[in-house]
């Protein structure tokens, strides 16, 4: 592709549980032929490492990237094939990265999973890391931003922050999964929430069953 053209999506990935979420949201924006930046925080690392098993590493990110996308959400490696060659990674703590200005070409940004710290630093405009900077500037140029909230229950506090992220024109996103369209193994569940991001995002996709207004649906093989 050629560089100057390039328009990517930013994913932020932040240290809540559910990285298959973002997994299957990754392998989705580049199923959809679209560009992906990257920005994976120090706790989301450690979160990574204790759902997978993946020690993702800066110097090596590439060969992490592609082990985490080919897992399944079951834990099986292997499960997907997915070319990571449209991927470019930017360090949690490099606030000099691109995407840290609003002149960095971007669509926007999807944050999955989005912890309750990560929710709380974007709507107080805190800026503590990189993926709560390219947050913060998502919204000041006024481009699509999608926070996956992945957390139960919920405070006071974290649902003031929801309201000011929704009234600065995010899409607040729980990464509630929902049985409609059939699921039968973990994956389904998984890819719903994250077909869902995709929704938001305006990006194409066939990661679940769409509703379609007729009882029953989900039984059907077709």
């Amino acid at each position: 592709m050629n560089d100057g053209k390039r328009t990517p999506w930013i994913v932020g990935v932040s240290g809540a549980s559910g990285t298959p979420y973002a997994a299957a949201v990754l392998r989705g924006l580049l199923a959809a032929g679209e560009s992906v930046d990257l920005v994976v925080s120090r706790a989301s690392r450690l979160t990574l490492l204790d759902e997978t098993g993946i020690a993702f590493r800066d110097a090596h990110w590439r060969e992490d990237l592609a082990a985490w996308l080919a897992r399944g959400a079951d834990g099986k490696p292997d499960a997907f094939t997915v070319d990571v060659g449209d991927v470019r990674y930017w360090a949690a703590g490099d606030l000099a990265a691109g995407p840290s200005s609003g002149s960095y070409p971007a669509k926007g940004m999807l944050v999955v999973p989005a912890s309750t710290a990560a929710v709380a630093g974007v709507a107080l405009g805190l800026s503590k890391d990189l993926l709560q900077r390219v947050a913060s500037v998502t919204l000041k140029e006024r481009r699509p931003l999608v926070v996956a909230v992945r957390e139960t229950p919920l405070n006071g506090q974290t649902l003031k922050h929801m309201v000011a992220l929704d009234e600065a024109g995010a899409v607040v996103l729980p990464a509630s999964p929902a049985f409609y369209a059939g699921a039968t193994h973990i994956q389904d569940l998984v890819d719903f929430v994250a077909g869902r991001v995709l929704d938001a995002a305006g990006v194409p996709h066939r990661l679940y069953r769409r509703w379609e207004g007729e009882l029953g649906g989900a039984s059907r093989t077709d």
